[in-house]
């Protein structure tokens, strides 16, 4: 999954951001499969002014790993797996996400703007808002 994030080039931010929590291994081939929802570039770059650098330090890696791992589903499921309502938990202790079809496909309110993007140990839909654990 981190390989076919930075060869679609718009997730410098999120490939950054597992380099820093420790999580390239963990969710690359042959682990998995994997479904991670990912944030643009531009969903991170909408965060409030500073708080990505601040993440990415090394005395913030416990917050960072916690966030990004509510992006990340076990197994892969597809866009046509999903169903509205559906709650998918994920790796960040078995914190779930929620799916919304409702005027098109969301995450806790994040939309999915491409789905499907097939990976060698899962699939990645690509969302435009950084999801927050509760």
């Amino acid at each position: 999954i981190p390989g076919t994030a930075i060869k679609a080039g718009a997730f410098a931010t999120l490939v950054a951001a597992l380099g820093a929590a420790d999580l390239v291994g963990a969710i690359s081939s042959p682990n998995g499969p994997f479904t991670v929802f990912a944030p643009t570039d531009d969903a991170f770059a909408a965060l409030p002014n500073g708080l990505v650098g601040c993440l990415l330090q090394e005395e913030n890696q416990p917050v960072l790993r916690k966030i990004l791992l509510y992006h990340v589903v076990t197994g892969q499921v597809l866009s046509s797996d999903l169903t509205d309502g559906m709650e998918a938990p994920t790796l960040l202790d078995g914190q779930d996400v929620t799916v919304g079809l409702i005027g098109g496909v969301t995450i806790n309110n994040s939309k999915v703007v491409t789905a499907n993007v097939l990976a060698t140990n899962g699939v990645i839909h690509i969302i435009d808002q950084v999801l927050v654990p509760p």
